[in-house]
């Protein structure tokens, strides 16, 4: 008799613990945005801007991040072979100084580091490894000190763009040498790059890489699987780049959302795209994930939930099935809501919100990423901030740690002081320990376990020792803080409370 009354019980407990489950956000979960230069597309919003102001647009992005209830920034600071920092090897960027090798009057990403950290944010450094110029017929000037005007035969035009060659050495050379600046003396939480290796094809344009090939062939006799090879080569030539500096540091890819269809490969996706990853663009992500060559993928899944062609759902299964040990985010598609778009899905912020509780659903997908921030941010997605602040983000995280980064063990925060502050407020102050990079402010019942696993607790995530919080008299009877430290492979430590 008891064992049928708990029959009966079990599919209402089970549905409530999935509700539960499906309430209450994971505390690990990446929750960013993509920040566009290339273009002005996010940031700044045009050319030449004096300092102040690019730093104000910065700031103003940076606190929408958090009033969204977000934690990462992932940062373009090498559009086209030019910076956005300062760098002895390239040029700054005519996005951001007006003129390619202008003055910049400060370091940018510098300047963004310091803001993240002020915020608790974490910083992605984004790369484009081969592009060098996105539109010939546009702009055509560049600085003394560009790579081009030392190698243009490293340089090859298809269309109106220009790239390096990614069939040759001294190409794959450079890049790491950039890539090893950037490591070396910034203190990112990952190199990222997205979908742009070969370029998208150009109908009756074939890549201009003939010559390349005849004399750099390395045995191979299909010029496809030399593309891919190259590819592969500075895949693994750049991650091994990073972790000789710093081992902590993540190496992720945002990849076009198909890496092959079904009807090409076995193990592809149920997806009828035109262009794929290993076909077009000659990216053969699967055995970057295989061999350990990534830390985490990025696909961008820019597609609503039932889209014949390529639906949300199924490739969000897909890259979760073959994630081969890598971390698994998805980029979502904000700068598609709109009521002009085709598919209907799409005329409001529901599919998003459709996307993210799907993605919650499913313990291989770690978070999600949008492109971009001025699609995200723009004044129809008041209600997206509000829904997303008050519900699906309404707690706080931090980032997943990554299994093939560096673990690196954090000393717990010293010296914790807490001071009433006009009786409204307290200020909790600390000291930093070793390998202490951010900290995580807590909050909890003085009569009830302290449970760090809830995300619910956590109060403020920064990179300063100190903080004011709101907290009566009345408040501090009933509640008690605690603040742990996060190291840069974003291990926790053990709490300390004030």
């Amino acid at each position: 008799m008891k064992k049928t009354h708990l029959l009966l019980l079990l599919p209402a407990l089970t549905a409530l613990w999935v509700a539960r489950l499906d309430a209450q956000p994971d505390k690990r979960a990446l929750r960013g945005v993509w920040i566009a230069t290339v273009a002005n597309i996010d940031w700044p919003t045009q050319p030449g801007l004096p300092v102040e102001q690019q730093q104000a647009e910065m700031i103003a992005l940076l606190d929408k991040v958090k009033s969204f209830h977000m934690n990462t920034v992932v940062l373009q600071v090498r559009p086209t072979a030019d910076a956005f920092y300062n760098s002895a090897l390239e040029p700054s960027s005519h996005w951001l100084a007006g003129e390619q090798g202008a003055e910049m009057g400060y370091d940018p990403l510098q300047f963004v580091i310091e803001e993240c950290h002020k915020r608790g944010l974490y910083i992605h450094a984004w790369l484009n490894p081969y592009r060098v110029n996105n539109d010939t017929a546009k702009y055509n000037k560049y600085a003394d000190s560009h790579i081009i005007r030392e190698h243009p035969e490293w340089v090859v035009t298809y269309g109106q763009e220009q790239y390096f060659n990614p069939g040759l050495d001294e190409v794959r050379e450079f890049t790491c040498r950039v890539v090893k600046d950037l490591v070396t003396r910034y203190d990112i939480d990952a190199i990222h790059m997205d979908d742009y290796f070969y370029p998208y094809k150009i109908a009756g344009q074939e890549f201009p890489d003939s010559l390349a090939f005849a004399e750099h062939p390395r045995g191979f006799t299909d010029r496809d699987d030399w593309r891919r090879d190259n590819v592969n080569r500075i895949i693994r030539e750049i991650n091994e780049t990073v972790k000789s500096v710093k081992p902590w540091v993540e190496f992720g890819i945002s990849p076009f959302a198909i890496w092959r269809n079904r009807a090409e490969d076995p193990r592809g996706s149920d997806t009828k795209g035109g262009t794929t990853n290993y076909d077009g663009l000659y990216a053969d992500i699967l055995r970057w994930q295989e061999q350990g060559w990534i830390d985490y993928v990025l696909p961008q899944l820019y597609f609503n939930i039932g889209y014949p062609i390529a639906d949300y759902a199924v490739l969000a299964d897909w890259w979760s099935k073959y994630n081969y040990g890598a971390t698994v985010y998805a980029g979502l598609a904000p700068y598609r809501v709109s009521k002009r778009e085709a598919q209907k899905e799409w005329h409001s912020q529901k599919e998003l919100l459709r996307q993210i509780r799907r993605n919650r659903k499913d313990p291989n997908l770690k978070g999600e990423i949008y492109f971009s921030a001025k699609s995200l941010f723009r004044n129809p997605n008041v209600d997206l901030e509000k829904r997303l602040s008050k519900k699906e983000y309404r707690a706080w995280s931090i980032a997943p740690e990554n299994n093939r980064i560096a673990r690196l063990e954090p000393e717990s925060p010293l010296e914790a002081v807490l001071q009433v502050a006009n009786g409204q407020a307290v200020r909790l102050q600390w000291k930093r320990g070793r390998n202490a990079k951010r900290f995580v402010v807590y909050k909890f019942k003085k009569n009830q376990p302290v449970n760090l696993d809830n995300p619910a607790a956590i109060v403020a995530v920064t990179g300063l020792t100190e903080i004011t919080l709101p907290c009566t008299p009345r408040d501090l009877k009933k509640y008690r803080f605690g603040v742990t430290a996060l190291s840069p492979s974003h291990t926790e430590s053990a709490i300390i409370f004030f």
